[in-house]
C-alpha cells in the first residue's frame, strides 16, 4: 500500500468520523426529548 494514499486519505477519515459523531449525538438528544415529550402526553 502506498502510504501518501494514507496521509491523504487518514484526515479526511477522520473528519467524516467526527461529524458523525457529532450528527449522532444530537439526533440522540433530540430522540429522548421527543420521547421524553410522548411519555408526558
Amino acid at each position: 500500500m502506498d502510504w501518501r494514499l494514507l496521509i491523504v486519505l487518514l484526515p479526511v477519515l477522520v473528519a467524516a468520523g467526527w461529524a458523525v459523531y457529532n450528527i449522532a449525538a444530537a439526533a440522540v438528544e433530540q430522540f429522548q426529548k421527543l420521547f421524553n415529550k410522548q411519555q408526558k402526553a
